[in-house]
């Protein structure tokens, strides 16, 4: 066989294990060597007597891949902005973010809804992942709706969708993977989720108000607070803000010159300010050690997808698929944009059956090629190109595309993990109640991923100033 006819074979296999239910990072470790271990013996026809030469090349690839990139710096992010976002929730920056944000949003039709998806959004700045902010604010935010009236569903689904913005507004771990698989700049994606992910919380904010015009009841307004109690209730939340400012000096420098370091500085300090506030609030011991464990719990299960993904991905390079699957969307006769946005719409239904850090690891060292081949090239100039931007301002572009993606996989059925995990805080909701919840939400990640596609500068103004 042909080393693209192994690849094709052993693509296959991996979603086979993976369709059955074994873990990513296993299935599609166990693949790579496998795929590995083929197309080394295949080029010795097969010998048996030349087996254990390919079985010692494939072991030794397998076992240098994943050391060697996730070493790089840039991965020491993840465990960062994960503990800065439970460092926050034990400082109570997460109580206090969404009681600012109901005393400034709550006169709104829908305002406690409202607040809690500005609140997430507000969390997610500190917070790299969904599953936590989606985790925390379904102890804080679903109460105080069920108080008021709000359908038990539907404050659910709020708050699984609002989970979500982790994902794009930095610091975003997903983010930050996806600049590692492409070698793309992390300061620069990381700049560029800012803006999409402070849309998408407005174009939820918008439906959620729509929704309390139209119906009935739907989401009563909280009245009766002073213009003194809403600026008295900034002061606890400021932290939050404080952090984000670090963060964003360390990446890009809005006053002029070069940045005033890396974006793993900048997270680390940006951890030790949560955890002085934090101890300030009276953190205790057990506290700080269950955020520590949790974070290290995240970390493994991300970093364990990473190592098993990688040795996957070396053996696409071996067989040649990613520019064999690049050719074939190049030579389809239609547009580059219809074509991307399949690409998008197979990322949407591929999201059902994956995790979001799963999904994207597996596909993006086939998919990334076909997409900037589509834009002519790496390299090409914004004048020459199909979707009319250079080869990195395309790379990002396309990678808040498919983190938005990913957002929406993690609200859909069947394995929506926000959904389970906020149905596994709350005693009184099923998955299925979840799941309707979030329905409505489904439109507006549509709407926020079509204006993203027709205008691209809301994703790439700010990386454009770095």
């Amino acid at each position: 066989m042909e080393p693209i006819e192994i690849g094709i074979a052993v693509s296959g296999v991996l979603l086979v294990l993976v369709a059955l239910g074994m873990r990513v990072a296993f299935a599609a470790g166990l693949a790579g060597l496998l795929g590995l271990i083929w197309i080394f013996w295949s080029k010795k026809g097969y010998d048996p007597a030349e087996f254990d030469w390919a079985l010692t090349v494939a072991v030794k690839i397998a076992g240098q891949v994943p050391h060697s990139k996730v070493s790089s710096q840039a991965l020491s992010l993840i465990p960062t902005f994960i503990l800065i976002g439970y460092l926050a929730y034990y400082a109570g920056l997460t109580k206090a973010l969404f009681e600012a944000a109901k005393r400034w949003v709550g006169w709104l039709p829908g305002g406690l809804a409202v607040s809690s998806v500005f609140a997430t959004a507000g969390f997610s700045a500190v917070s790299g992942a969904s599953v936590a902010t989606a985790a925390v604010f379904a102890r804080i935010a679903i109460p105080e709706m069920l108080k008021v009236g709000y359908d038990k569903r539907f404050a659910a689904g709020v708050v699984a969708a609002g989970g979500t913005l982790a994902s794009l507004i930095p610091p975003s771990a997903i983010l930050v993977i996806y600049a590692i698989i492409v070698e793309q700049d992390v300061g620069k994606l990381l700049l560029a989720g800012f803006i999409p992910g402070a849309f998408s919380a407005l174009v939820y904010g918008t439906l959620i108000v729509g929704l309390a015009l139209v119906l009935p009841r739907f989401g009563p307004p909280v009245k009766g607070y002073t213009w003194m109690q809403r600026f008295a209730s900034i002061p606890p939340a400021f932290p939050i803000f404080f952090v984000v400012a670090i963060i964003i000096l360390f990446i890009y420098n809005p006053f002029g010159g070069d940045a005033w370091g890396t974006p793993t500085e900048g997270g680390a300090i940006g951890a030790f300010v949560v955890f002085v506030v934090a101890l300030y609030h009276g953190m205790r011991w057990s506290q700080l050690k269950d955020a520590l464990l949790e974070t290290a719990k995240l970390s493994a299960m991300i970093f364990t997808i990473i190592w098993g993904v990688l040795i996957y991905v070396r053996f696409l390079g071996f067989a040649d698929l990613p520019g064999a699957f690049a050719d074939w969307i190049t030579s389809l006769e239609q547009s580059p944009m219809l074509t991307l946005i399949l690409i998008l719409l197979a990322y949407a239904v591929l999201g059902m059956f994956m995790d979001a850090i799963g999904m994207l690891l597996l596909t993006l060292p086939v998919v990334y090629p076909a997409v900037m081949a589509l834009n002519g090239g790496d390299f090409v100039s914004a004048a020459d190109s199909a979707f009319g931007m250079s080869g990195p301002m395309c790379a990002i572009w396309f990678g808040i595309l498919v983190v938005k993606m990913a957002e929406f996989c993690l609200i859909t059925p069947p394995i929506g993990l926000n959904c389970f995990v906020v149905a596994g805080v709350r005693d009184d909701l099923s998955v299925q109640d979840v799941f309707r919840g979030v329905m409505p939400f489904f439109v507006a990640d549509a709407v926020t991923i079509g204006l993203l596609l027709v205008f691209p500068q809301i994703v790439l103004w700010l990386p454009s100033l770095a």
